[in-house]
C-alpha cells in the first residue's frame, strides 16, 4: 500500500516536501492544477507528461487525478455534451502518460455538509469538521434545501456518463473510481445505495469505489465488514485514509479528528484491506488545522504520513 498525499500545490518547494517527509505520491484534486485545463477544458499531453516528469525526479507519482466537474452535463444544461467529451479527451490523456485512476467528480450541491458543518476544537485546540444534523435541521427552516436537479435525473444522467466513459476506460487502461456523498445523507446524489449501485449499473473491472473509510464509518455501517466485502470483489480501487468520532446514527452527527484520536483502530482498518487483497492508494486526507501550521498544512500532513507509514511499517513486521 502507498500513502498519498492531496495536492495544496505543485511547485517543486511542496514536491521537495512531499518527497522529503516520505510520501510516495499525489493526489491531485484541482484539475485547473493540470496543464492545459483552463485552456481547453481538458490536460495536454505534453505538459501532463512534463508534470508527470517532474513527480518522478522527486520520487513521486500521480496516481488519482480529477478531471473538470461535468455541472451542466448533469443539470441537462446547454454545454453538458461539450463537458462529457472533455472527460473523454481527459481519461485519454491519462492513458497516455500513464496515470491509473481518474475519479468521477459526479456529485452536486450537498445539502448537509454547510448547514451543518462548524469546526470543533479537540485536545490542544487543534480543529478539524464537525457535522451535526441538528444544526442542519435547524438551518433548513429558515433556508430550505432544493435539488439543483432532480435525483432520479442525475442518476439517470451519470449512468449514461458512465456508459460513454468505461469503454474507454478499458480502452486506455485507466480505472473510473467515484466517492460517496459527505456527510452520507439518504437524499443526496451520491447516496450510499446509488455509490454501490453504479456497480451494478455499469459493469466493469474499470469501474470501482473511492473508498472514503471517513465517509463511510460516518454512515454507521460497518467499515470492517464493507472492506471484506468489496476489497474481496476487487471494487476497492483507492481510499481516503481518516479518522473520525460518532455517527449519524448513534449520535445525530461527527467529528473528524486526527488519525490516532477516533473511534477507529486505524491499524486494524490496514490489517483488514490487506486481509481483503487491497493493495492501493491510502490518501491521508481532511488534515487538522495544528497551531502555527501554515496555508499547505505540513505539519499536519508530515504527521499524517508519518503515522500511516508507521502502521504499514508495523503490518509487515
Amino acid at each position: 500500500m502507498k500513502v498519498l498525499m492531496r495536492e495544496r500545490d505543485l511547485s517543486d518547494d511542496y514536491l521537495l516536501f512531499a518527497q522529503q517527509i516520505g510520501a510516495d505520491g499525489l493526489d491531485i484534486h484541482d484539475p485547473y492544477n493540470l496543464p492545459g485545463v483552463r485552456e481547453q477544458g481538458y490536460p495536454d499531453p505534453e505538459g501532463l507528461r512534463r508534470l508527470v516528469a517532474r513527480l518522478a525526479a522527486h520520487g513521486l507519482r500521480a496516481y488519482r487525478v480529477a478531471p473538470i466537474t461535468p455541472r451542466k452535463y448533469l443539470m441537462g444544461q446547454p454545454g453538458g455534451q461539450e463537458e462529457a467529451e472533455w472527460m473523454e479527451k481527459t481519461l485519454r490523456v491519462f492513458g497516455q502518460v500513464g496515470i491509473p485512476f481518474m475519479s468521477m467528480p459526479i456529485h452536486l450541491d450537498n445539502p448537509g455538509y454547510h448547514a451543518g458543518g462548524y469546526p470543533h476544537a479537540h485536545r490542544g485546540g487543534y480543529k478539524m469538521h464537525a457535522f451535526d444534523l441538528g444544526r442542519m435541521r435547524q438551518a433548513e427552516l429558515t433556508k430550505p434545501y432544493v435539488d439543483p436537479v432532480p435525483m432520479e435525473d442525475h442518476w439517470q444522467r451519470t449512468v449514461a456518463l458512465y456508459q460513454r466513459l468505461v469503454p474507454v476506460a478499458e480502452q486506455v487502461g485507466v480505472k473510473l473510481i467515484t466517492h460517496p456523498s459527505d456527510p452520507p445523507l439518504p437524499n443526496t446524489d451520491v447516496a450510499p445505495r446509488k455509490w454501490f449501485g453504479l456497480l451494478d449499473a455499469v459493469p466493469s473491472p474499470h469501474n470501482g469505489l473511492l473508498y472514503c473509510i471517513g465517509t463511510r464509518y460516518e454512515s454507521g455501517t460497518s467499515i470492517f465488514e464493507e472492506i471484506r466485502r468489496f476489497g474481496r470483489m476487487g471494487k476497492i480501487l483507492h481510499t481516503h485514509f481518516r479518522n473520525v468520532r460518532g455517527t449519524l446514527p448513534s449520535a445525530g452527527g461527527y467529528e473528524e479528528v486526527a488519525l490516532d484520536d477516533g473511534d477507529m483502530n486505524m491499524f486494524k482498518i490496514l490489517l483488514t484491506l490487506q486481509e481483503a487483497g487491497f493493495d492501493g492508494g491510502l490518501q491521508i486526507d481532511h488534515l487538522p488545522d495544528y497551531a502555527n501550521d501554515d496555508r499547505h498544512q505540513k505539519i499536519g500532513s508530515a504527521y499524517a504520513v508519518g503515522y500511516v507509514k508507521a502502521l504499514l511499517a508495523a503490518l509487515k513486521a
